[in-house]
């Protein structure tokens, strides 16, 4: 359904590639699709066809472009997840905010031929649930969505920064993001005004992925039915 697009990156003389795809007919908004540290593999691609299905504009940005470009790994291959591990390890998560911006210029310019969007939406998942995190308190982007973010416990004094809704999906087994760093974000934004967290008991870090040994199907159609009501009510 989709095809690959070239942002111009912010505050530097560069290109990087993202995975666009499309509505048949005007869409209703955009949404980016901040992938996992796997680059935009089958699965992110696969998640913005079902966005593009739905009426949105959906585009997922490379975000390793920088040291390796065009990467595409399995989460369920050993030597591939060690490999991402790596990726991860040598990120800087304030690229990846700047590139997040860079792409939500684009849309409300009107890319790849495209009608500007106003309204941008973002979800994004592990790595990129936590620039979902960081979307919300450091761009304007309409509303976010972010699935396991990893790391949020780390930047809760951004929180104040937040002005547009934000919703957290939080699996309460997830290995990656303890019992404490999941209360430290409750006790930070249970009560604020522009986010909603959900937890999902007993699942784990992955739960919400398109295939694979990760996915469970029950907690991640909950997920996604509660993401799709939120991008409903806030880019409508």
């Amino acid at each position: 359904m989709g095809n690959m697009v070239k942002i111009n990156a912010l505050d530097e003389d560069a290109l990087f590639n993202a995975y666009l795809a499309a509505p048949s007919g005007g869409a209703k908004a955009a949404i980016i699709v901040i992938p996992e540290i796997f680059g935009v593999n089958q699965g992110i691609r696969q998640k913005c066809d079902k966005l593009a299905a739905d009426g949105y504009l959906a585009i997922a940005p490379d975000l390793f472009w920088r040291f390796a470009p065009g990467v595409e790994l399995n989460p369920d291959v050993e030597t591939e997840l060690q490999e991402a591990f790596g990726y991860f390890g040598q990120y800087d998560p304030d690229d990846g905010v700047r590139d997040i911006e860079a792409v939500i210029h684009a849309l409300r310019a009107g890319i790849s031929g495209q009608m500007p969007l106003e309204k941008v939406g973002c979800v994004g998942y592990c790595l990129g649930g936590r620039l979902a995190y960081m979307a919300a308190t450091r761009t304007d982007v309409s509303a976010s969505v972010g699935y396991y973010g990893v790391m949020i416990d780390q930047m809760l004094n951004e929180a104040d920064a937040i002005a547009n809704p934000l919703m957290l999906h939080i699996p309460t087994a997830d290995h990656f993001v303890g019992p404490e760093a999941q209360a430290a974000i409750h006790a930070r934004l249970d009560n604020h005004p522009k986010v909603i967290l959900h937890d999902y008991v007993g699942l784990d870090h992955g739960f919400a992925t398109e295939m694979g040994d990760r996915r469970d199907d029950k907690g991640a159609q909950l997920a996604d039915l509660r993401t799709a009501e939120f991008f409903d009510q806030h880019l409508s």
